[in-house]
């Protein structure tokens, strides 16, 4: 049975990642051997879209008061690509790391797998 999920970010700036993940968002790891840092997650949740386009895969963090985490993450330096709207199915903002890319951030506005009753 799936116990959980592996996310692997690839990069030229794997450093500046880990101690974004590190130092920003302040995840604990676990040395995988040889200083290699694997990053606990919190839960997680899989959704499955249907896509017109190409196939691709997108990472999302959440978190309970988006205004509040932006708000923190803001004063630790960490840059917002776009600003926080309404989806409908949560608040949403995206930040930008330090390879340049972007991540998602949002609090959920939609039903919980977690949350669901049997």
């Amino acid at each position: 049975m799936i116990s959980g999920a592996h996310v692997i970010i690839f990069t030229k700036e794997a450093e500046d990642l880990r101690a974004f993940f590190r130092d920003v968002l302040g995840l604990s790891s676990a040395d995988a051997g040889g200083g290699w840092p694997i990053f606990a997650l919190p839960p997680a949740e899989l959704a499955v879209h249907p896509s017109e386009d190409q196939a691709h895969l997108e990472l999302y963090l959440m978190c309970d008061d988006v205004y509040a985490t932006a708000g923190e993450l803001q004063s630790k330096g960490v840059k917002f690509t776009r600003p926080i709207t309404d989806a409908g199915w949560g608040l949403v903002t995206a930040l930008e790391l330090p390879d340049g890319r972007e991540l998602a951030l949002y609090e959920p506005r939609h039903p919980r797998p977690s949350e669901a009753t049997e």
